[in-house]
Parts: C-alpha cells; sequence; structure tokens
C-alpha cells in the first residue's frame, strides 16, 4: 500500500533480528523496503524474511541513502558507528531511530543531537524498557505525584553471570565500553525519565575488569576468551543532580552478587517509593502505619493494545511510528538520551581519573 511508511534498516545482525525487524513486521502501517549489512548474506537473509516485494540489499549505508525510497531508517550497527550513520541518514530526508546508546562519546552524541534539528527530522534512541507495563505504569504514577519530590533512585542491571561472547560486545573500540554502556545504559534511561531530571551536577564512578580474566568461567553464554574481553565487566557510578537529587548506578556483566536484575530502578520519595524487585511494589505511609503492595500488571492496563498483548518492543514501534506519522514528539527524546550518554562517559571519565566529574567544568582539585 503507498500509505505505509517505508523503513531502512542499516545493520542486519542481532538486535536488527531479535527486536526491530520482527516489530516492524507486525506494524500494519509500515514496510521494510531496503536493508544493509557489511555481510552481504545478512541482508539478503533479511530482505527474504522481512522485507517487501522487491526489497533493495545494500552493503554500504552511504549507497543505500543516495537511492532513497524510504521514510524512515533505523539504525541497528555497533556502537561507534551510531553517529556518522545516523547524521548521514537525518541529513538524507529521513527519520531515524537508532539503537541504545545514543554513541560512543557525548561528542558524537551532539553531533546526532545537531543534525536532527538542523533537519527537522525525527531521531529517537530505542530504549524499549520504557514501554514495558510496570515502566508506564511507575511512570504515570510519578507524574500524578504519587511518590512526591524523587529526591534518590537506583538503577539496576546486574546479571551474575551473562557476558556476551559474540558480535562486538567485548570489544571496547567497537563498544566504548562493557556492561555500563550495554545494559547499564537501560537501567539509568528509565530512572532519569521516571524522575524526570535530567540535569546532572557531578558524577563519581568506578569500573572493575575482575571476573573477566577468569579462564574457563561459568557464563550463561558459555565460557568467555579473556584475552578478547577488553571492556569492564562491572561498573558503578554515584551521581547527583543540580536539585540535590542522587542516583546510585550499578551495571555488570558478572558479579559475585545472589540478587540481581536487569533494566530495573527503585526510587524513593517525600510522598512514598516504588522498586522492581519482585514484580512493581509500592511502599508507603498511611493513616499512621507504613504499607506495601504489589501492582498486579497480569491484565488490562498499558501494556495491551486493541485487545490483544502488545509487548515492549512492539509498542515501541508502534508510537514511533505514530510520531512520525502524526508528526508528534517520540516518547524517547534525543535531548533525553543524550544526558544518558553524558552520564555513562562521566562515569568512565571519573573511573580512569579517580576524580568527580562536574558539569558545571568545575573539577575537584
Amino acid at each position: 500500500m503507498s500509505n505505509k511508511l517505508k523503513i531502512a534498516i542499516i545493520g542486519c545482525g542481532g538486535i536488527a533480528n531479535g527486536k526491530h525487524m520482527p516489530s516492524l513486521a507486525r506494524q500494519e502501517d509500515a514496510e521494510m523496503v531496503a536493508f544493509c549489512d557489511i555481510v552481504e548474506e545478512r541482508a539478503q537473509e533479511a530482505a527474504k524474511t522481512y522485507g517487501s516485494e522487491g526489497a533493495a540489499v545494500f552493503t554500504d549505508f552511504r549507497e543505500l541513502l543516495a537511492t532513497g525510497g524510504f521514510d524512515i531508517v533505523h539504525v541497528c550497527t555497533p556502537n561507534d558507528s551510531h553517529s556518522e550513520i545516523t547524521v548521514a541518514a537525518l541529513e538524507a530526508g529521513n527519520h531515524v531511530l537508532c539503537e541504545k546508546p545514543m554513541a560512543k562519546t557525548t561528542a558524537q552524541a551532539k553531533e546526532m543531537l545537531d543534525a536532527a534539528k538542523r533537519t527537522g527530522k525525527k531521531l529517537s534512541i530505542a530504549y524499549q524498557n520504557r514501554f514495558r507495563a510496570d515502566s508506564e505504569y511507575l511512570k504515570g504514577l510519578c507524574e500524578e505525584g504519587e511518590l512526591g519530590d524523587i529526591y534518590y533512585g537506583k538503577a539496576i542491571a546486574l546479571r551474575r553471570r551473562a557476558v556476551p561472547t559474540w558480535g562486538v560486545f567485548l570489544d571496547e573500540e567497537k563498544q566504548g565500553g562493557g556492561p555500563l554502556i550495554d545494559i547499564g545504559t537501560h537501567a539509568l534511561d528509565l530512572t532519569l525519565w521516571l524522575m524526570n531530571n535530567y540535569k546532572p551536577r557531578m558524577v563519581v564512578g568506578s569500573t572493575f575488569h575482575k571476573l573477566g580474566q577468569k579462564k574457563n568461567a561459568a557464563n550463561a553464554f558459555g565460557p568467555w576468551d579473556p584475552e578478547q574481553f577488553k571492556v569492564e565487566d562491572s561498573a558503578f557510578g554515584f551521581i547527583t543532580m543540580e536539585n540535590g537529587a542522587t542516583i546510585v548506578l550499578e551495571s555488570s556483566w558478572a558479579l559475585n552478587v545472589s540478587e540481581f536484575g536487569e533494566a530495573k530502578t527503585m526510587l524513593a520519595g517525600t510522598e512514598g517509593g516504588a522498586d522492581m524487585k519482585d514484580g512493581l511494589r509500592l511502599n508507603g505511609e498511611r493513616a499512621g502505619r507504613l504499607y506495601e503492595t504489589k501492582v498486579d500488571l497480569s491484565s488490562g492496563g498499558v501494556a495491551f493494545y486493541s485487545g490483544a498483548a502488545e509487548n515492549e518492543a512492539d509498542r515501541e514501534a508502534r508510537l514511533w511510528l505514530e510520531a512520525v506519522r502524526e508528526d508528534k514528539d517520540p516518547v524517547v527524546l534525543p535531548e533525553q538520551a543524550f544526558v544518558v550518554t553524558q552520564i555513562l562517559e562521566a562515569v568512565y571519565e571519573s573511573a580512569r581519573t579517580g576524580r568527580a566529574v562536574y558539569f558545571d567544568g568545575s573539577s575537584d582539585n
């Protein structure tokens, strides 16, 4: 149908096959018309599985962009190429949904943000955990003031042993880091969004490359090669915001802990608190007594659309296409994703220098 939004996929690897392309294929108002990957066979397979009739295949994103014939580009490549491809796609007249994190560095993320403003095209970053039922329900409560002034948050992205051993996850040059930039970015984005606080003042961080040195280690995806493990296996940050609010960021692919969880948050406000330790739990004080309650999200509510269950990836895709079609802001604003990248970079810088990083340009000297 001619009224369908036409989409090009750049990068046909794991995240494209695991999330983007299946979710887009379930959207009635969109079709994938072009596919690009440096491995031609991957692009061909993607076109065969998800493409419209006559879908084009490329190995060079520049050639794909020059050929055109689409409205939207999904960037699903390693972190170090996010900025270059996104900027080029925006300047070629396309809206862009880029995989997380926004970019490998703050400078690269700034180039993306500037390009979006310059071209007037929409740019969003794929932080799909915002679209979970628990996340959206809690966001509504935060906006209604149920938690009051939220002054403390914990962003949690901890795995006991689940180091990704495929692709470029262990390659610092390609990725810019390990679990902090991979899964910590999701937890941080979720926490900042729920707190609606994007003004960091100071960051102190530490990173560790301890368990990554172990040979034949127990791991959900099989033992990793210590020689290839070039990134941290754990990273932690302490973030203070301009209004005094504090966020603790925990991220690890391999940590000796008995309690772990990924893309979770804990919030404490003046009127109540919330966490995602065992489902979505709320706590507070009522009539002189403390209470704790677990929210039942098993049926109804925001995770359901047109009478059928809708997972977070499908909801992300649907609302992104809706933003383009109706010319409104996407759920994930590039300005918000930019702050996430700023903080991640500050954690790495603080860990490297042993000093706090201040966002007003001052130092702890």
